[in-house]
C-alpha cells in the first residue's frame, strides 16, 4: 500500500536538491541552471520549482542574486527532513519515497536492544525507493507507549516528520551498526536481493529529545543500487 501522506512536490524537490548538495553533486557557490530549464528537467512547473527554491533559501541552502541566478550555500547545521536517512544511490543523492507493506502492534522481540517502557511496539514494514528504484527494506519498531493508536493513513513518507508533528516525539540522536543479515521472508518481489539471501543491514537504535531509546529498526540495503553513507563534518 502506498503512503497517502506524501510530502508536497515542492518539498520533495527541495529535499532532493539538498541531498544532491550533501552528495557533492553541487558545490558551495555553484550556480544552478536557469529555472525554466530545471523545471523541465525535473518534470514540474516553474511555480513548483520556485517554491522548492524558496524552501532551500529559507533553510539557508540557497542564495538568490537578482539578475544573476540561484547559488548553492552549504549549511552544516541544516535540519533536513531526511537528515537521518543515510542511504544514497551509488552515484549519490536520490529522492527517498516509501511504500508501506504492513503496520501492526505486537510484542517486542526479546533479542532486540531495550527501547521504551512498554512490552509492545508498532512494527512498520516499508520498501524505500530512491528516485523510483527499490533500495532499502525497512522494519521499524516504535515503542507502543508513544501513541495509543497509529493507523496506516496517519503515516507520512518521513517517519521522523510524522513523529514530530503527530506524536510530539523528536528523534535527536541515533546509533547505527552495520552487519550482514538474511533478507526476511516478507520481502516483496520488487526488492533485490531476494528472501534468504544475505545483504548489508543497518541496525539503528534511536533516542528522543529526552535521551530515552524509543525506536529500533533494521534496514536491509540493496548494494547494487545504494550505499550507506555517514559524513563527518
Amino acid at each position: 500500500m502506498s503512503i497517502k501522506n506524501a510530502l508536497p512536490v515542492y518539498v520533495q524537490i527541495s529535499e532532493m536538491l539538498i541531498r544532491d548538495v550533501s552528495a557533492g553533486h553541487y558545490l558551495d557557490g555553484a550556480r544552478l541552471p536557469p529555472e525554466r530549464q530545471m523545471a523541465k528537467e525535473l518534470g514540474v512547473s516553474v511555480t513548483t520549482l520556485r517554491k522548492a527554491l524558496n524552501d532551500m533559501t529559507h533553510k539557508g541552502m540557497l542564495e538568490k542574486r537578482q539578475g544573476s541566478g540561484n547559488y548553492i550555500k552549504t549549511n552544516k547545521n541544516l535540519a533536513s527532513v531526511y537528515s537521518f536517512f543515510r542511504v544514497e544511490l551509488i552515484a549519490g543523492g536520490g529522492l527517498p519515497t516509501a511504500e508501506l507493506l504492513a503496520l501492526d502492534r505486537t510484542v517486542k522481540p526479546t533479542h532486540f536492544p531495550a527501547f521504551g517502557k512498554g512490552n509492545e511496539a508498532y512494527r512498520i514494514r516499508r520498501l524505500r525507493r530512491l528516485n523510483g528504484q527499490p533500495a532499502v527494506l525497512e522494519e521499524i519498531w516504535l515503542d507502543g507507549n508513544q501513541s495509543a493508536q497509529i493507523r496506516p493513513a496517519d503515516l507520512s513518507e518521513s517517519l521522523y516528520l510524522f513523529y514530530r508533528k503527530s506524536l510530539n516525539l523528536w528523534i535527536t540522536e541515533a546509533e547505527d551498526q552495520l552487519t550482514i543479515a538474511t533478507v526476511p521472508e516478507w520481502s516483496p518481489a520488487t526488492f533485490d536481493p531476494t528472501h534468504g539471501e544475505h545483504c548489508l543491514c543497518a541496525q539503528r537504535l534511536s533516542r528522543s529529545q529526552s535521551g530515552a531509546a524509543v525506536e529500533f529498526s533494521l534496514n536491509w540495503i540493496d548494494t547494487n543500487v545504494a550505499r550507506y553513507v555517514a559524513r563527518i563534518k
